[in-house]
């Protein structure tokens, strides 16, 4: 839960500091989205090994932190705006492991992102093609 709350300072700062074009830093962003990733894949959070029991415990506990960041991804890549091109293709595989985390409100927040991606090299590349 620390942790969590550490990402989610991190993620004021980012935005507020780190978004506009005059002081946007790439190598900031991209760690945050492996971080994030890596937290959320983490098998420690994945609720799905437990015991029905013991998972009840830590979702009444702590909640399923997993939706938390995830939804949190989701959001700050929808604050990328034009940024996003400079994603494309190193994130399609950190958010495709998002997508495979087993927990259907967190696949529903985040496959739009695939498609979001798929617009944005259509409409950021040269010969509008993929």
């Amino acid at each position: 839960r620390v942790f969590l709350r550490a990402v989610n300072q991190f993620t004021c700062v980012l935005n507020h500091t780190f978004l506009d074009p005059a002081n946007f830093e790439l190598q900031l962003w991209n760690n945050y989205f492996h971080l994030a990733v890596a937290f959320l894949t983490h098998e420690s959070l994945q609720l799905e090994t437990f015991s029905q029991a013991k998972r009840n415990k830590i979702v009444k506990k702590y909640g399923d932190m997993r939706k938390e960041i995830g939804f949190k991804i989701r959001d700050m890549w929808y604050n990328l705006g034009p940024h996003k091109i400079k994603f494309i293709p190193a994130m399609v595989g950190p958010m495709l492991e998002v997508t495979l985390v087993p927990e259907p409100e967190l696949r529903k927040a985040t496959i739009p992102i695939f498609f979001d991606m798929m617009q944005c090299e259509f409409n950021f590349s040269g010969n509008r093609s993929f």
